[in-house]
């Protein structure tokens, strides 16, 4: 099984779905009153400035994905997991969430699972490079290293000089090629599991 790694979610990417935001994620902290100041406008004139349900709704994902990155950050996955559900519930759509949530899956070892939120992802985003490379890595823990070959073939169609695809790529290959030498030699896997059971039961 290949080592994971946790992405570091600081550097913003560039991502479609979340380029036609009304606001910056980075800069909506402080309060209605302040923002109404900040653009010059009267904080009492709540019915002209108030955020439509749709503003507030994406403002609160947004809330529990960055908890959700926080958390994952500092190795609290099934904390983040809990955080980008609750984000999910709210913005279903939002490629970013499934791939991070396929991520942490990958890393507590939810296989299955990882699969399933990385091909959302994909779905989501057919263009995202990184979305590819996350669901290579899951069909690759899957078991499944000729689907995580064309996964990381679309990445890198995608993005030419992605380093993460190219090495997850050769992971892939790498253990292709030892299960045709083992289909080779004649030996089943079972077969083979059983001999080096023996072996290191000696």
């Amino acid at each position: 099984m290949m080592k994971l790694t946790w992405k570091n979610k600081n550097n913003k990417r560039p991502i479609t779905t979340i380029s036609h935001l009304p606001f910056d994620q980075e800069e909506d902290t402080g309060t209605d009153e302040e923002r109404c100041k900040a653009a010059g406008e009267d904080a009492t004139a709540q019915p002209s400035t108030a955020a439509s349900p749709v503003d507030e709704t994406t403002r609160l994902a947004e809330s529990f994905e960055a908890q959700g990155n926080k958390l994952a950050e500092v190795g609290k996955y099934r904390e983040a997991l809990g955080k980008w559900e609750a984000a999910i519930t709210l913005m279903p759509e939002r490629a970013t969430l499934h791939e991070e949530k396929a991520q942490v899956l990958l890393e507590i070892g939810e296989t299955w699972k990882s699969l399933l939120a990385a091909t959302r992802a994909t779905q989501l985003e057919p263009s995202w490079a990184e979305a590819w490379v996350t669901l290579g890595r899951a069909q690759l823990n899957f078991g499944e290293p000729d689907s995580a070959i064309q996964s990381f073939d679309t990445a890198l169609a995608i993005k030419p000089d992605s380093v993460e695809a190219k090495e997850d790529r050769q992971t892939a290959l790498h253990l292709i090629k030892k299960r045709k030498q083992l289909q080779s030699s004649g030996l089943s896997i079972s077969e083979n599991r059983y001999v080096v059971g023996e072996k290191t039961s000696v």
